[in-house]
């Protein structure tokens, strides 16, 4: 069992939080003893400094951070030595973990060149999760202009697991995952599967995104299924349908069945990091990281509860 020494502080007496020390000590001894990992990512909080990023995980309950933006915009594969210094010394003197980088690598265009540069931007982010302690690094498949009529799903599928296996090797050698993200036009989590079974190796993983695969129409058996040979990561975010588009909303409020996703990826035996995803950085509208961020951490405490409850029966 992993243990998380976190720094916790108490909250500014002016928060209008449930919350309060006791509480969130509590919450990370339970959650160790479950081996419950629970970050968030600093999508939500794109105005804080890289300090307050892992201040503020420790204070509202969080063991680790996954790093999508660096100074309030994303974070780039050329971070400096120094930089990166900073970042590692400002994690590990919290005790907070980095659990991985956010990149926006992408494959699914016909220009060779364009994935190749991709390509060569996703190891330039191996190399700086190595450098800051980061497990793994995250890409999406991407979005493929509209398909010719010589070329079919399979082809650009084949792209992308062409442009993969050429950064497993240098992953496998660092000791950092890749992850493919149920997103864009591999929302499907069949056709992450696909890819990944195509590229067939120990450290090309799938991220679940627990949005996408639900807007495709899939149920939380088949997302399950079908990731189950790769699953190494899960983005946990409600959404509800607004007209055409969706918008996102705290846990519970929305249309996907997050408490049901985690208590089913428990039951399959996963024992990765829960990811909490509140996109302020590209949502300006939604609630501000201070009241979003404790309040998804006490639901989510509620569904590992529920979940204990269920498996002591």
């Amino acid at each position: 069992m992993v243990t998380h020494p976190l720094a916790f502080t108490l909250l500014p007496a002016e928060m209008d939080c449930q919350w309060n020390r006791a509480k969130l000590l509590d919450h990370s001894t339970r959650d160790e003893v479950l081996n419950m990992k629970v970050a968030y990512s600093n999508l939500a909080c794109p105005e804080w400094s890289v300090e307050e990023v892992f201040e503020n995980a420790a204070r509202y309950g969080y063991q680790g951070v996954e790093l999508r933006l660096l100074h309030g915009d994303v974070i780039p594969a050329d971070v400096d030595a120094a930089e990166a210094k900073l970042i590692a010394d400002a994690a590990r003197t919290r005790g907070i973990k980095i659990v991985g980088i956010g990149a926006s690598t992408r494959f699914a265009m016909a220009d060779e060149a364009e994935r190749m540069q991709n390509v060569a931007d996703l190891l330039r982010y191996l190399e700086l999760a190595d450098r800051i302690g980061a497990p793994m690094v995250r890409t999406f498949g991407g979005t493929a202009p509209q398909l010719a009529d010589t070329t079919s799903i399979r082809e650009v599928n084949q792209w992308v697991a062409d442009a993969l296996r050429q950064v497993s090797r240098r992953a496998q050698e660092l000791g950092v995952y890749v992850l493919l993200e149920t997103h864009d036009d591999f929302s499907s989590s069949f056709r992450v599967a696909e890819v990944l079974r195509a590229v067939d190796s120990p450290y090309v993983k799938a991220l679940w995104d627990t949005h996408h695969p639900y807007r495709m129409g899939e149920t939380v058996e088949t997302t399950l299924s079908n990731l189950h040979d790769w699953l190494h990561h899960v983005h946990l975010k409600d959404a509800r349908r607004k007209g055409e588009d969706w918008e996102l909303v705290p846990f519970g409020e929305g249309e996907v069945p997050v408490q049901e996703i985690v208590q089913q990826v428990l039951n399959d035996g996963y024992d990765g990091w829960f990811c909490v995803e509140w996109e302020r950085k590209w949502h300006p509208e939604i609630a501000d990281a201070h009241t979003a961020l404790p309040n998804h951490r006490q639901v989510l405490e509620g569904y590992f509860q529920a979940y204990e409850k269920a498996r002591a029966r």
